[in-house]
């Protein structure tokens, strides 16, 4: 669940900074739903080999090692692991580099990232370090945004306030982008999978429009990243603390930007080894 955006000069959301506690704690409760909902549905239960690759803070391996019971195994990854201390016992912590470093000893049942290849300089490659930690039959599910899909934080973009939203959003874009962050990643995955030789390839969207954790998720991202608006002339400091204002009073309907989720299973040499291989019910 990392969302780190990296740069030459260090992390545009940087998991050092007091906000991203909060950005982590929203978007576990914007999207561990549709996740759990994914995973159970390709069969996720008791015995499981998983790893949760970029896991970001400690719900979703807490939850996939309460699936896998005693006879199962976690392994949750991340470059940094600060936000996994207290994660259940069971789960293996590692700091590791998906796009540069060898996966961890294989082979998986499952392997699972979110919100991590947007913003992984060399994808191609994480990909096939994921696909090559599979075990014949096992499942690969990648879920990340897709800004460029729904690009406005106000859908309905009818007054002054929702205007300013949505230009900051455009602003926080741009600083993404300046960091090798591909805002059409989302939509690419189905392809990506098939590229990688996987089958029974399948994909759906999913973004809250409203609530609470949308409110909360844009408060810590504008807060993280509100030195670099003004460093770049995308906003002023009044325009930042009047956005934040009215995020704060709740009167703004604001949309997190779509998660694309895709999955596809590793067909190779299925059955060895005695694997039985998962079958989806998505």
């Amino acid at each position: 669940m990392s969302t780190e955006a990296v740069s030459t000069d260090g992390y545009l959301l940087d998991n050092q900074q007091a906000e991203a506690g909060r950005r982590l704690a929203a978007l576990a409760a914007l999207f561990d739903a549709s996740t759990r909902r994914h995973l159970s549905g390709l069969g996720l239960g008791p015995g499981w080999r998983v790893w949760e690759v970029g896991a970001g803070g400690r719900s979703v391996p807490d939850w996939i090692a309460e699936q896998v019971g005693p006879d199962g195994e976690v392994v949750a990854s991340d470059l940094d692991t600060s936000w996994l201390a207290g994660v259940r016992p069971e789960v293996r912590v590692l700091r590791h580099d998906v796009g540069g470093d060898p996966p961890p000893e294989g082979p998986f049942d499952l392997i699972h990232a979110r919100l991590v290849l947007v913003h992984v300089p060399h994808r191609e490659r994480a990909i096939e370090a994921m696909v090559s930690a599979l075990r014949p039959g096992g499942w690969l599910v990648l879920e990340d945004a897709d800004p460029a899909l729904q690009p406005l934080l106000c859908p309905e973009d009818d007054g002054p306030a929702q205007q300013l939203a949505n230009r900051l959003k455009v602003g926080f874009r741009e600083l993404m982008t300046q960091r090798g962050a591909d805002l059409a990643f989302g939509r690419t995955l189905p392809r990506r999978l098939r590229a990688a030789g996987l089958a029974d390839v399948a994909a759906d969207a999913y973004f809250p429009m409203t609530g609470p954790a949308c409110a909360e998720l844009e408060r810590a991202t504008i807060e993280q990243i509100r030195g670099q608006l003004v460093s770049a002339g995308l906003a002023t400091v009044e325009e930042i603390d009047g956005h934040l204002a009215h995020v704060a009073a709740e009167d703004l309907d604001l949309a997190t930007s779509p998660m694309i989720s895709a999955w596809g299973r590793r067909t190779d040499t299925v059955g060895a080894a005695g694997f039985e291989p998962a079958t989806a019910r998505l």
